[in-house]
């Protein structure tokens, strides 16, 4: 499953999910959590799994669901998996031990946990990798861990992330890939800031997240794009697989004035893999 861009969609509007198909997001999130409040909750449940019946099929469909200890979680699923989503977003997971209480739940089901939302969370990062079969992927946030600490922010005056939560996005994008999983970026959420949101996913995808979410319509078309690999860098990851096969047995070579080895063979091969290439 393709995942550049996840764009969230409340689950309390279905005038939105219609209408979210045609933005060109890789996936859409009906939103059961934080987007709804709870009086709105059994609208949403409903609306979430009309929509489920009706687009199936049509784009990939996730479902965030409300957090294991909410109270909330077993309604959510008994309305949603009659018609069940391609995926189910986890708030508040803390590890593999709440990947595995929630597959209990929704057997089959894959699970993007977000993976950094309590204290407790971000002493579990590298345990995914022994669920990694019940995964999607991995993402973070950094809304609710400042609240969860008493922390007045996650970013400084300059717009950037302090360095506790360049740790947790650090060891969520290591985390992903120790699970051999898609590495999710979190949301932008300067929504008039087109520019800084282009910067940013271009950072991400730089780093080596795979994918980012979006909270906005506007925003997708610019993560799509951070996303996208260059005709310019396809054909240097072409050239330089190319350049490998001719001189087999050679685990290093010259290629356009500087010394390649394994390690660059392999990145220009999983460039060529993520844009649908068989290299």
């Amino acid at each position: 499953m393709r995942l550049r861009s996840l764009l969230f969609v409340p689950g309390d509007r279905p005038d939105r999910m219609e209408k979210a198909l045609s933005y060109g997001a890789d996936a859409l999130i009906l939103d059961l959590e934080d987007s709804v409040t709870l009086d709105a909750k059994p609208e949403a449940r409903q609306a979430t799994a009309n929509f489920l019946r009706q687009a199936r099929g049509r784009i990939p469909l996730l479902v965030r669901v409300n957090p294991l200890d909410s109270g909330l979680l077993d309604d959510d699923l008994a309305a949603i998996l009659d018609a069940p989503p391609e995926g189910l977003v986890l708030p508040k997971a803390e590890g593999a031990s709440s990947v595995e209480a929630l597959s209990t739940k929704a057997a089959d089901i894959p699970i993007l946990p977000i993976a950094t939302e309590t204290p407790a969370a971000i002493f579990q990062l590298g345990s995914y990798a022994s669920v990694r079969h019940h995964l999607l992927g991995l993402t973070w946030g950094a809304e609710d861990l400042p609240a969860a600490i008493g922390a007045i922010g996650a970013r400084d005056e300059t717009g950037h992330y302090t360095a506790p939560y360049e740790l947790a996005r650090s060891l969520t994008l290591f985390g992903a890939h120790a699970a051999s999983v898609a590495a999710i970026e979190t949301v932008f959420p300067a929504l008039a800031d087109a520019a800084g949101l282009a910067a940013y996913a271009r950072r991400a995808r730089f780093d080596g997240f795979n994918g980012m979410m979006a909270i906005h319509p506007a925003q997708v078309p610019i993560i799509n794009e951070a996303f996208t690999p260059t005709l310019q860098e396809m054909a240097q990851a072409r050239a330089i697989v190319d350049a490998f096969a001719a001189n087999p047995g050679r685990g290093t070579i010259a290629f356009a004035g500087r010394m390649l080895d394994a390690p660059h063979l392999k990145q220009a091969r999983r460039l060529l893999e993520a844009a649908g290439e068989n290299p």
